[in-house]
């Protein structure tokens, strides 16, 4: 029989983007649709409301940015003082760390004389990839990049957010709040099954979550809005 290669496709090679994506669209939906409520709530205009919307988008977006960026880029400089140790270690000691990496292998259950020479093949090959991946748990799927966390994060933001002011912005006045807090739910829905199928965990639970969360901090701005609307 002919050998036939089948390509395998692994969803962990989305978690840098998926992870900052997914955050990023439901902070967006959930923080602009929460002020959008809050605001409606006490009662202030529509032309208020949309403005706080457009500065919430802007700020947010900014703010997502600068924050996946920041913890991203310290994840970044803790893998690369790691590997600049190991660089370190493998030039002054190799003999130690080929028996290191021997006994990883051995405790994942490798026979001792396979692991011995599955170690000195990897050492040959590619010695410090050998220890990022096997000692550190480092690989280039899961690497940190900085850059690519806060855009994804910062556009998912924006779009996110976008959604709840569109619905302020088109519905009338009088039923803005059930509207931007009715379609806010549908779309925190929305993102609960692509969040879920793009990472191949179940629908039905990611959903309720990202839903009920979204639903209580709209009722808590409400509540908030409607008591200080009445005060005022």
């Amino acid at each position: 029989m002919p050998n036939r290669s089948h390509p395998e496709r692994h969803r962990s090679q989305h978690i840098g983007w998926l992870r900052a994506a997914v955050l990023g669209a439901n902070d967006g939906i959930v923080s602009t649709a929460s002020l959008l409520v809050g605001i409606a709530a006490a009662s202030t205009g529509k032309e208020q409301v949309l403005v706080a919307g457009v500065a919430a988008l802007v700020a947010g977006a900014m703010a997502m940015a600068a924050g996946e960026y920041v913890s991203v880029s310290s994840q970044a400089d803790t893998e690369a003082a790691d590997l600049s140790k190991e660089r370190l270690e493998l030039a002054n000691a190799p003999d130690h760390e080929l028996r290191e990496l021997t006994a990883i292998y051995v405790a994942r259950g490798v026979e001792p004389a396979t692991a011995a020479d599955v170690a000195r093949q990897l050492t040959t090959h590619d010695a410090l990839g050998a220890h990022a991946r096997d000692e550190l748990g480092l690989s280039s799927v899961v690497s940190a990049r900085p850059v690519q966390a806060a855009v994804a994060s910062a556009a998912s933001f924006a779009v996110g957010a976008a959604l709840p002011l569109v619905v302020a912005l088109l519905a009338p006045e009088r039923n803005m709040l059930i509207g931007v807090s009715g379609m806010s739910l549908l779309f925190l829905a929305a993102l609960g099954v692509l969040s879920a199928s793009a990472g191949g965990a179940p629908v039905a639970r990611a959903t309720a979550r990202v839903v009920a969360w979204g639903a209580l901090a709209m009722a808590a701005t409400a509540g908030v809005g409607t008591l200080f609307g009445g005060v005022g």
